[in-house]
């Protein structure tokens, strides 16, 4: 089967690319950039596409059967925003898909995407309109939509742990996420990517507390615990600070205070991988 991945040599891209090699399909793999020296060469076809020039996107998805996107933007940017790749590349690669002739489009979205309040928060507000999009649309489609990633949550609490003082929303201690490691999430997009107008709400087998993680991140780092609480209102400040909204951070703050203060636990469960395992090496090195 020929899948074209788009976003190939991201995080979870990469595991989905490897995951599709595993299985024996034919793969063009889209992106920016080629991962250089990343042991797969010779097994996938490299295609550089630009999510924001559509032009970059003709015919990449001939003779494809499927597509699965990963494509969005996950840092901080001066020149664009969520809508621009988030929602409009996705619909850029969906009507080549649909031009192309190919029968499913699978796309990785985000949990709570369409959750009241949701609408103000850009980085999910994109991928509700891509889904709403892709439900009124005439492919088969599949949406994913991950809890969190077992590296997301290290990278963003290792400038605490480092610092040895972590900062949790007040009043929203107890606010919990299942994460979920990204090849077990690869795995289950590859087993499920021939479903039918489906929506996945996936994450891993532990489900934890922020407060849990951030006490397990200590522990792990061997140093004493300490959270102190920000209030809510701070990260509405800090967002609309010149200097924040000049380095394109305003996004990802309000990002960041709708986990922190939101369930975000997937029902759809997947994998054998452990978190509290990965806290371990991760902080334990």
């Amino acid at each position: 089967m020929k899948v074209v991945l788009a976003g190939a040599f991201g995080n979870l891209g990469f595991e989905i690319l490897k995951a599709l090699i595993a299985e024996g399909h034919e793969v063009v793999a889209a992106d920016l950039k080629e991962k250089e020296n990343n042991g797969l060469e010779g097994r996938y076809t490299f295609r550089p596409i630009n999510a924001v020039k559509p032009e970059t996107l003709r015919g990449v998805c001939d003779g494809a059967d499927i597509v699965i996107t990963t494509m969005g933007l996950t840092g901080a940017s001066t020149t664009l925003n969520n809508y621009d790749i988030d929602y409009k590349g996705n619909m850029y690669l969906y009507r080549e898909a649909y031009h192309a002739g190919v029968k499913k489009f699978n796309y990785v979205s985000v949990i709570a995407c369409t959750k009241k309040g949701a609408e103000k928060i850009p980085m999910l507000h994109a991928k509700a309109l891509a889904e709403e999009k892709l439900r009124r649309g005439k492919l088969d489609h599949v949406i994913y939509r991950p809890t969190g990633y077992f590296y997301d949550i290290a990278k963003v609490f290792k400038p605490y742990i480092d610092k040895g003082e972590m900062r949790l929303l007040k009043g929203h201690h107890d606010v919990r996420a299942n994460v979920v490691d990204c090849p077990d999430l690869a795995k289950f997009i590859v087993d499920h990517m021939q479903d039918k107008n489906v929506t996945y709400e996936v994450g891993g087998k532990e489900t934890y507390t922020y407060e849990e993680m951030a006490r397990m991140c200590f522990k792990a780092a061997g140093k004493p615990c300490v959270i102190k609480d920000a209030p809510a209102w701070l990260f509405g400040v800090l967002a609309e600070l010149p200097k924040i909204k000049k380095a394109g951070k305003h996004d990802i703050i309000l990002f960041s205070r709708w986990t922190l203060s939101h369930d975000l636990v997937g029902r759809d469960e997947t994998g054998e991988s452990s978190f509290a395992e990965y806290i371990k090496e991760y902080f334990g090195n």
